[in-house]
């Protein structure tokens, strides 16, 4: 596999909030993403996730608490922790997961 630019490709996505899979890294899955300032409905999931905001910033809910992760910054959800992203979230974001069975 050859170098990827992440922000040109999450720019070129055809929509936002929609991640396209780059690889895998054992078993975690690495995308990318194009956020925009809406809102994203409360989720959770059975491993721990990654979050990395390349450019803009990421807000977020983590059980019931406000959490804003800026440029450069990597953010670990918890393993079974509902999570919802705020309005006001937009850039480019790379996720990091273990996909559920």
């Amino acid at each position: 596999m050859s170098g990827v630019n992440l922000a040109e490709t999450a720019a070129v996505l055809p929509e936002a909030w929609r991640s396209r899979r780059l690889g895998l890294v054992g078993t975690a899955c690495v995308k990318v993403l194009r956020m925009d300032e809406l809102p994203v409905e409360e989720e959770s999931h059975g491993a721990a996730e990654a979050l990395l905001v390349l450019d803009g910033r990421l807000e977020l809910e983590v059980d019931g608490m406000p959490v804003s992760v800026q440029a450069g910054e990597l953010y670990v959800v918890a393993a079974g922790a509902a999570h919802a992203v705020r309005p006001g979230s937009r850039g480019t974001l790379v996720i990091v997961e273990v996909p559920e069975e």
